[in-house]
């Protein structure tokens, strides 16, 4: 019989073997998600941190973003009004300019043209 309380007490001893590592594994879940939980609590509390760092240091560089884009666009505006100015004063001189050179027509034959046309044919000056 003592064969056979031998092999009950090594089947107790593995059954709380067993029980003792699955509550290990259970506390390291437990304690993994814990320190998830505090490490985003910190990422978090760092970001609001910087964040606020961030934006007192814009309102000292000059205002808002929102004043920089305004700024940004009325210059933008002001650009394109001063080419639009520039393309009205100076379209009619272009069409001008264009028009004189289209219809000027020079009814001259070039002088190198008319010898090579003579050497060709056999012409002689």
């Amino acid at each position: 019989m003592s064969s056979g309380t031998g092999i009950q007490e090594l089947m107790a001893a593995e059954t709380r073997a067993s029980q003792i590592v699955a509550e290990a594994r259970a506390a390291r879940g437990d304690r993994m998600k814990q320190a998830k939980v505090d490490a985003q609590t910190l990422i978090d509390a760092y970001k609001g941190e910087k964040q606020e760092e961030f934006n007192s240091r814009v309102l000292a560089a000059g205002g808002t973003g929102g004043s920089a884009s305004a700024k940004l666009q009325a210059e933008t505006n002001n650009n394109i009004q001063a080419m639009q100015g520039q393309f009205q004063s100076n379209s009619q001189k272009a069409t001008d300019v264009l028009l004189s050179k289209c219809c000027e027509v020079s009814l001259e034959v070039p002088t190198a043209r008319v010898r090579a046309t003579q050497k060709a044919y056999g012409v002689a000056s």
